[in-house]
Order: structure tokens, then C-alpha cells, then sequence
């Protein structure tokens, strides 16, 4: 157990009052990490605190709600202000918010949509990442995991905006591990599959799409939260002190075949 023991590190998770964010915290926390959940919305955020809290809090694992907007930088450091006084110390970021406002061709593409895409997936990661990387370098440690995705590594007829975003979350992570891995800072992405959380609803939501997508993978199903929270854990804890730079492909199979 003490491969997955996180109950000397705080993290911040971005985009955590659902879907995958919410599992990653709820995850860390029952593996005893203190915990930040924050999105954009107050109320969501401490409802998701006082679930994990009740039903996921051990080895002295908490969580706490900041709310936070990615795409304001004064948020951000906020965010991270907060999170120094509560606990003293970052260990563990996890940019997970992100947007999709425009599905279809990229020719139809609104430019402001493109650049709200640019600033919370792209923009606001590389920001926060370097809010906390000084003290983590000071500390000799730490862990970014970057939540990508598997449609980063394919081309799209319909999501080119998301999918230019998410190639430029796996090379933060490449390059942040080079520069800082000297330091003792580790920086990894998760891209992964198709997911059931409401972020992707259009695409599970159909059944006959849903059953030719299922049946393209390997393992024959789509993934859900807890599956991208495991590898996160994973990455976060002692298990993976010798794993940087790298993109896992958490998608059940999709990137082989």
C-alpha cells in the first residue's frame, strides 16, 4: 500500500465538481490526499466536497472547495493563494477543466469559439502549471498530470478545436518534464477515451453510436470516470517516481486499433 499511500500530498484538481474530475478527487482523497475541488460554480463545488468528505475521506484525507474560472489568471491565483494557506504546500496539480463549444467542420468553426477552446484547455493549463512549479522545484518534488485526450492523437472531422488543444496539453507535459525533471518534478498527461460523463454526452448517449463504438474497442465498452481516476492516483503516488514526460492512452484499446 504504500506504492498508492497520498496522505502527504495536497492537489489541486481543476474542473472537479463532476464527471472525471470529481472521481480523480474523490480517489485521491480516499487514498488519503487533502484535496482541492474547484470549478467555475460555488455551490457545485461544495456539493461535491461534502459527498467526498462523507464517503471518500480516509487516512486523513479532506477536501475543500476554491472555486475557480481557468480562464482568469487573478482566479488562478487565487486558487493556488488559497491552497498554500490552507495546507502549506502543492504536491499534486491536476488540470482537468476544459471546453467544447463547437462540434462540426472546421471550416464553420466561429473564431471566438476557438479561442475560448485556447484559453481554458491551453493557456490556463500552462499558466497554473507554472503557478505551482516553484514550489515544487523548492520542495525537490511534485506531480502535474495533465488531463488530455485520446483525440489528440487522431485527426477529427468534427472536433479539430478540442483536438489542436488537447496535442498542445500532451506537449506541455513533454516539455515541463525535460525542463523540470531535473528537480524532481514529474509531468505526465491521461488522455482518455471516450468517457461517460455529461462533457461527452453527444457521444454516448445514442445507443446504435454507442454500440459501433463499443464495438470497435478492444474491451468492448466505453470507460467511466473511475478508470481515468485509478490512472491519476497511479501517477500521483510513489508508484510512478520513475514515469515522466509521457502520454497514457487510458481509452480501453482505441489507440491500437
Amino acid at each position: 500500500m504504500e506504492l498508492f499511500d497520498l496522505s502527504n500530498r495536497v492537489a489541486i484538481v481543476t474542473g472537479s465538481s463532476k464527471g472525471i474530475g470529481k472521481a480523480i478527487a474523490a480517489r485521491m482523497c480516499q487514498h488519503g490526499a487533502k484535496v482541492v475541488v474547484s470549478s467555475r460554480k460555488a455551490d457545485a463545488c461544495q456539493a461535491a466536497v461534502e459527498e467526498i468528505n462523507r464517503d471518500y475521506a480516509a487516512n486523513g484525507g479532506e477536501a475543500i472547495s476554491i472555486p475557480a474560472h481557468v480562464a482568469i489568471p487573478d482566479d488562478l491565483l487565487n486558487l493556488v493563494d488559497r491552497t498554500l494557506d490552507k495546507w502549506g504546500k502543492i504536491t499534486t496539480l491536476v488540470p482537468n477543466a476544459a471546453v467544447n463549444p463547437y462540434y462540426g467542420p472546421s471550416a464553420e468553426m466561429p473564431e471566438s469559439a476557438f479561442d475560448k477552446i485556447w484559453e481554458v484547455n491551453v493557456k490556463s493549463v500552462f499558466k497554473l502549471c507554472h503557478m505551482v512549479l516553484p514550489g515544487m522545484v523548492a520542495a525537490g518534488s511534485g506531480s502535474i498530470i495533465i488531463i488530455a485526450s485520446n483525440s489528440g492523437l487522431k485527426g477529427s472531422a468534427s472536433l479539430s478545436g478540442y483536438s489542436i488543444s488537447k496535442v498542445a496539453e500532451h506537449q506541455i507535459a513533454r516539455n515541463l518534464a525535460v525542463e523540470f525533471g531535473p528537480h524532481g518534478v514529474r509531468v505526465n498527461a491521461i488522455a482518455p477515451g471516450l468517457i461517460k460523463t455529461d462533457f461527452a454526452k453527444t457521444l454516448w448517449t445514442n445507443p446504435d453510436r454507442l454500440a459501433r463504438v463499443e464495438n470497435l474497442l478492444p474491451l468492448r465498452r466505453i470507460g467511466n470516470p473511475d478508470d481515468i481516476a485509478g490512472t491519476a492516483v497511479f501517477l500521483a503516488s510513489q508508484a510512478a517516481a520513475f514515469l515522466t514526460g509521457q502520454v497514457l492512452n487510458v481509452d480501453g484499446g482505441n489507440a491500437v486499433v
